[in-house]
């Protein structure tokens, strides 16, 4: 394995992936949704199966993306998650009608990725709908104006745990927490959000396609059982570690097929058995994963968790994107 940290630009991970087919890579595991969807029609053209962490529907289309796959639910998904149980979750509370949705996310296409569809869902269901991009600022205090402002009931975050923390310290000084549920999807629904956002953290929804150490299963033995012989330890490190392990775990998956079937390494190859892969057990740490040759979306149903005493417990069973 080689590896290199591409500092979050597009341009060096373009460099970095030519110099690594040149040295004979046959898959890849990236990163962000800027360079992952860069790199889309260079993996395709090189036949290049290509992981990542970024969860974008538009690595799902199989004309443009043939090689990428997705092993964590995707942000559209992900979105509609959010939006089908803010619906019930109002309805619930004994409220008529529909519930008034924001999505609040990232300024770049990864924060970009999951509105249309997310506005789309809202729309069909008779949910109000509005989203904002935040600004790089110390504070979001003008960004919740303008949610309440709308009439937001639920707020969906989608960024980095910093920001997130930021955004919802912020509504905790605004006194808007009772007015407002915020609903944080992946990228900002871990420990690291829990840590930085402190008290205010309580009560945060959070969709959630990997299971976290604190709501232990199966899955995350092997992960922790080999952070314990190196030192480390996977209640500290944290859910993205276990988030690595799996995405891994399915690209060796597809690996181990080729070469059980004595078939030459080639990225077709592999592309080709990871598409037998029919409800891949990962321990409970996602909904089993599916891929065929028409799909690369892994699943699309996650559980929704909630910050309970400073830790993320389950609030649910998998759910479904629609």
């Amino acid at each position: 394995m080689i590896s290199a940290d591409y500092a979050y630009k597009v341009d060096q991970a373009e460099l970095l992936y030519t110099q690594y087919t040149q040295e004979g890579a046959v898959v890849f595991q990236g990163w962000g949704t800027g360079d992952t969807e860069a790199l889309r029609g260079k993996v395709a053209a090189d036949q290049i199966p290509f992981m990542s962490a970024s969860y974008s529907a538009g690595l799902l289309d199989m004309e443009e993306a043939p090689y990428n796959f997705l092993v964590g639910t995707s942000y559209s998904d992900q979105a509609i998650i959010a939006i089908r149980w803010a619906i019930d979750d109002w309805a619930a509370a004994g409220n008529d009608g529909a519930p008034s949705v924001a999505i609040i996310h990232h300024d770049s296409p990864f924060g970009q990725s999951p509105v249309e569809d997310a506005s789309a869902y809202a729309e069909a269901n008779g949910v109000a709908f509005t989203s904002l991009a935040m600004p790089k600022a110390t504070d979001f205090v003008a960004e919740l104006a303008q949610m309440q402002q709308f009439g937001a009931n639920y707020v969906i975050i989608h960024t980095v745990s910093s920001p997130a923390a930021v955004l919802v310290k912020d509504a905790a000084s605004q006194g808007l927490m009772d007015e407002m549920q915020f609903i944080n999807m992946n990228w900002c629904a871990d420990e690291g959000f829990v840590e930085l956002a402190g008290d205010a953290a309580e009560g945060v929804v959070g969709t959630i396609p990997f299971t976290p150490p604190s709501s232990p299963v199966a899955g995350h033995e092997d992960a922790a059982a080999w952070l314990k012989e190196n030192g480390g330890d996977l209640d500290e490190i944290g859910l993205h570690y276990t988030q690595g392990w799996w995405t891994m775990a399915t690209m060796a998956e597809g690996i181990e097929i080729v070469v059980k079937n004595g078939d030459e390494l080639t990225g077709a190859n592999i592309k080709a058995a990871l598409e037998t892969l029919s409800n891949f057990d990962t321990g409970g740490v996602t909904s089993p994963l599916t891929f065929t040759s028409s799909s690369h979306r892994g699943n699309n149903a996650l559980r929704l968790y909630q910050v309970e005493g400073g830790v993320w417990n389950s609030i649910s069973d998998f759910i479904s994107a629609e």
